[in-house]
């Protein structure tokens, strides 16, 4: 039996709007996220989420308190991965329009204010209370079925 994946990912408000990103090459998905990714062995969450950060933003961040716990997993595959959120700063850096993930998985990065995420797909499900939330206790969204890429409507 394989262990789940862990992920580190960074809930980063700036001026009130969510950064987040779209971790689909080649526009395959409209699926949003926040930043941040699988963890590497022998090293920490918080400097494990600064590099993955900055691979995907070209920000660097600090990284605060553990907001969200959220599972996901695909019982076909029997991928199972578990994500935790951090609240993060910005320190250095700004998004920009010439900034390329070097390993070519981010291909658009935004910030979303809490009204713009009822028109965009995002995941978890529970990202914007996590994000918005003014109680700091750390929220658990249970296992949720992994979306697969869906390629967006061309119009």
């Amino acid at each position: 039996m394989t262990s789940p994946r862990l992920a580190a990912r960074a809930l980063i408000l700036h001026n009130d709007k969510l950064l987040l990103v779209n971790a689909y090459p080649a526009d395959q998905s409209d699926l949003w996220c926040a930043p941040g990714g699988g963890v590497n062995r022998h090293t920490s969450l918080p400097e494990n989420l600064i590099r993955e950060v900055h691979e995907e933003t070209g920000l660097t961040v600090s990284v605060g308190a553990p907001c969200l716990i959220n599972e996901f997993h695909d019982p076909t595959s029997g991928f199972h991965q578990v994500d935790l959120y951090f609240r993060c700063q910005i320190t250095a850096g700004e998004i920009t329009d010439t900034w390329r993930d070097p390993e070519g998985i981010v291909s658009d990065r935004r910030f979303f204010s809490c009204a713009d995420m009822a028109n965009i797909t995002f995941k978890p499900d529970s990202l914007p209370e996590a994000a918005w939330a003014k109680d700091t206790t750390p929220l658990y969204d249970p296992l949720e079925l992994l979306v697969k890429p869906t390629r967006p409507a061309q119009t």
